[in-house]
Formats: C-alpha cells, structure tokens, sequence
C-alpha cells in the first residue's frame, strides 16, 4: 500500500510500513489506548488522517513483544470486517484510431 510493504487479512489492510512509520489500523478502544502510549494519528498527506489508523510510537516499534501485541489486535479487529470482495477486471477499451 502505498508503495510500502502491508499485511491485509480478508482483503482489508491491518499493517502497514508508510515512509519510515509502522501503521496499525485498530478499533476505537485500542486507538485510544494507543495514543496514551504516545501514537499519533496517520496522515499519509499532511492535514489528511486516516480514520481508524494510528503511527506506532517508536518505544513501541522496539519493543518486540509489545509490537506484537499491537499488530495482534489490528489483525484481530480487521479480521473480524467484512472480507473486500474481488474487484472485477478492468474491461479492455477498443483502441480509436484516427481517420484518414
């Protein structure tokens, strides 16, 4: 996502890398928790947050055990969404060809 490396489960993205951030999508109990420790809202552009995503803070991130723990409950909270559907293919579009 993003060009970053991303975990999805059911189609639906749960983690994530952005830049040099580790992204974790969460429901809203866990989302405030998160931001006791020191999360900050996701904003992949300046100004524009990403509802239900949150950055891990960096004490998290190098805490193996904790960080394990945050990217369990992202999987758990997505993997309880609907799965995303297949999109379906793109129709092919006839060439136009200009007049002679």
């Amino acid at each position: 996502m993003f060009g970053y490396p991303a975990a999805f489960v059911g189609g639906n993205m749960f983690a994530g890398l952005h830049e040099d951030r580790f992204v974790l999508r969460l429901g809203d109990d866990a989302l405030v928790e998160a931001k006791q420790l020191g999360a900050t809202d996701f904003e992949p552009m300046p100004g524009r947050a990403m509802k239900g995503w949150i950055v891990l803070p960096e004490k998290i991130v190098v805490d193996d055990a904790a960080a394990r723990r945050w990217v369990d409950r992202a999987f758990r909270h997505v993997a309880k969404m609907a799965p995303k559907g297949k999109r379906p293919a793109a129709r092919k579009r006839k060439a136009i060809r200009p007049r002679a």
